[in-house]
């Protein structure tokens, strides 16, 4: 119980310095930190021929690399460069201790076996939603939540009201920074690459939680389909991917910039 007390006041310290510093005058987007979803002995789904954890990285890689190529100002930070496994707390830990600008995850979606069809991008932002009120199709917190460890990590508790009073004040001063970054990746997405939208969407993801800045989780593509699983795996599939989350950050930082 001390101990949630004290994050919970570190954490708010972080918060209030983070949010001044995100509004002040002539404010710059500085650090970026890009998050390749799972890795190592946690590798998310799988398709007929690739894993969740390869795509990720590949993707996440190459839009850290055409980042810093177009925007060489900005400092460039991955929470995993190889095929390793990164708690899912220190992924936004890297991110906090940077004081980051923009928390980008990078995932795949997937559907159970016998759905091969369904297709499409969507990217998320941070709610506090107790865990069984989410989608069901949602597994990005799967692996979180079988982690022996997950309690001791000082896990969000969506039962305890002190902490869902505090979080909830700290995202909601986040939200439209969020949305509005989510809102370009999904139009360029569609309106550029032609994928099929499936919108913008707000979810309990943990990963986000956590983060002290604007922060999205954009899924890519459905690696359980073997048309997308094939396009997410090609050079020029993933050059899409990566200009069109690039060409989103520069309009959100045309946007957030004074």
């Amino acid at each position: 119980m001390q101990a949630k007390k004290v994050f919970l006041f570190l954490f708010s310290l972080l918060f209030i310095f983070s949010f001044f510093n995100a509004n002040a005058q002539g404010y710059k987007i500085k650090t970026i930190v890009i998050d390749a979803g799972h890795g190592g002995v946690k590798p998310g789904a799988k398709g007929s021929f690739s894993w969740e954890k390869d795509v990720a990285l590949k993707v996440a890689l190459k839009l850290g690399a055409k980042l810093q190529e177009e925007l060489p100002h900005i400092k460039i930070i991955q929470t995993r460069k190889t095929d390793v496994d990164v708690d899912w707390y220190r992924r936004a830990e890297i991110a906090n201790d940077a004081k980051a600008d923009l928390f980008i995850s990078i995932h795949c979606n997937s559907m159970p076996k016998g759905n091969n069809y369904t297709k499409g991008t969507e990217t998320f932002v941070g709610a506090y939603r107790r865990i069984n009120e989410m989608d069901a199709g949602l597994k990005e917190n799967e692996e979180i939540m079988k982690d022996k460890n997950y309690k001791k990590q000082g896990a969000y508790d969506p039962t305890d009201p002190e902490e869902v009073i505090l979080l909830s004040l700290y995202k909601s001063l986040y939200r439209s920074k969020s949305l509005a970054l989510a809102s370009y990746i999904q139009k360029n997405y569609t309106e550029v690459n032609k994928r099929v939208n499936r919108g913008v969407k707000e979810q309990g993801l943990l990963i986000l939680q956590r983060a002290a800045m604007p922060s999205v989780l954009t899924e890519i593509g459905f690696i359980s389909n073997p048309e997308e699983e094939k396009y997410i795996n090609s050079e020029e599939g993933q050059a899409e991917i990566v200009t069109a989350i690039v060409n989103a950050v520069k309009q959100y930082k045309k946007e957030v910039e004074n």
